[in-house]
């Protein structure tokens, strides 16, 4: 059993456990769920932002401990004073030390679209993200079929959701597509064992349709990097580790995106 293969177990775990403790009519009732979401599009094509999705993220099963040292608030407005076009925060327990808290914490002090990074397994989390206050669903092809990635994100567009399909070949990328998908993210970090290849990106480029948006995610820390991709038609770029791992995140993306320009 992969990385990948231990985290969807558990989390179909943590699922039930939701449905346990809430119902999703309760959810229903947050005051979260009734607010007006953004969309990722429209932030992604603002012309006065970076492009850049910026993530908070304490830990990675690959990596460990990154930063748990600081705040979510802290980072994630500084984040947004940096010109992020969204934010992304992990929800995941177990394996990346988030929780709900933290995406509650980043929606009360953030006026862009959140992204809730977490393994989607169930349409009771697309539900519960909503009531969270996220604005972004994240489907990884990796680990869902055809039919719940059509299924998950005509939930989400119901929601008044942004969705993010994240796909690691052309294989996934083929089977995944469907009318109610906003943006295609490719991952340049293989899921099962780790490894990252920014080549990933650039050989997918050509292929996603021009009605989607394109992101590409995960080994993305150089100047150089960010402008072979936009060359290559990538709209935006999800970038977390390259922050986190310093003392201040939102001061290090405010200098990359000073050097960026």
């Amino acid at each position: 059993m992969n990385i990948l293969d231990k985290i969807v177990a558990r989390k179909k775990e943590e699922v039930a456990s939701a449905k346990a403790k809430t119902s999703v009519s309760e959810l229903e009732k947050s005051i979260a769920f009734s607010r007006a979401t953004y969309a990722l599009k429209d932030f992604l094509t603002d012309p006065n932002k970076t492009g850049i999705i910026a993530e908070f993220k304490r830990k990675s099963p690959s990596k460990g401990i990154i930063n748990d040292r600081v705040s979510v608030e802290e980072v994630t407005t500084g984040y947004a004073a940096a010109g992020a076009s969204a934010l992304s925060v992990l929800t995941d327990h177990d394996f990346f030390m988030g929780h709900e808290d933290d995406l509650i914490a980043a929606r009360k002090v953030n006026e862009i679209p959140i992204l809730r990074k977490d393994f989607m397994v169930d349409e009771y989390q697309i539900v519960e993200a909503k009531s969270l206050g996220a604005d972004i669903i994240l489907l990884i092809a990796a680990c869902l079929t055809p039919d719940e990635i059509l299924k998950f994100a005509k939930l989400a567009k119901s929601l008044g959701l942004s969705t993010l399909l994240e796909v690691h070949n052309q294989e996934e990328l083929d089977r995944s597509l469907n009318p109610y998908l906003d943006v295609v993210g490719v991952n340049n970090r293989n899921l099962k064992d780790f490894t990252v290849s920014i080549e990933t990106s650039l050989s997918l480029a050509e292929t996603i349709p021009a009605e989607f948006l394109k992101i590409s995610e995960s080994a993305i820390s150089a100047i150089e990097t960010i402008k072979l991709l936009k060359a290559a038609g990538f709209n935006g770029f999800l970038i977390g580790e390259n922050f986190m791992r310093t003392e201040n995140p939102g001061l290090a993306m405010a200098e990359f995106v000073k050097a960026l320009k």
